[in-house]
């Protein structure tokens, strides 16, 4: 596949599986063994995952954004890699560690590089994130929550 048919081919994958939470679809998209080789401060870094495994960790993500949207800014390819740069939102519905559901909206950037195997699925990833943007949001808003509805 192209470098094009590639980029066309993560849109989906980021819409399908991350946006829309369809973690069955990512066997439309994943190689047999998806390793997730930087991704400092994921539960999951260094890790080689299943489809079962990657299921599992798309869900357990999602439980505490169940809204969770990454806004694709720019898409560069290069032989069988894929950078995405982004910009991710989600309203805190559900409980983290140390950080109860507040309802507030959480903002995130970062860049990730999709690797492609030779029949152009899914096999891994190289991620920078700002994690701890994310962190001093969380702990903002858990000391002021918001009200519950009327």
């Amino acid at each position: 596949m192209s470098e094009r048919s590639r980029k066309t081919r993560l849109r989906h994958f980021i819409h399908r599986v991350w946006n829309q939470g369809d973690a069955d679809s990512a066997a439309t998209y994943l190689a047999p063994t998806y390793r997730i080789r930087h991704d400092p401060g994921d539960p999951w870094n260094g890790m080689t995952l299943d489809l079962a495994g990657f299921k599992a960790r798309v869900i357990r993500l999602r439980a505490a954004f169940p809204d969770q949207h990454f806004d694709i800014q720019g898409l560069y390819a290069d032989g069988d890699t894929v950078v995405m740069t982004w910009l991710w939102n989600a309203t805190h519905l559900g409980d983290l560690p140390d950080f109860p559901a507040t309802g507030h909206t959480i903002e995130m950037s970062g860049a990730t590089a999709y690797g492609f195997d030779r029949s152009d699925m899914l096999t891994g990833h190289w991620q920078v994130t700002d994690r701890l943007g994310v962190y001093q949001q969380l702990q903002r808003n858990k000391l002021s929550p918001r009200p519950d509805p009327p």
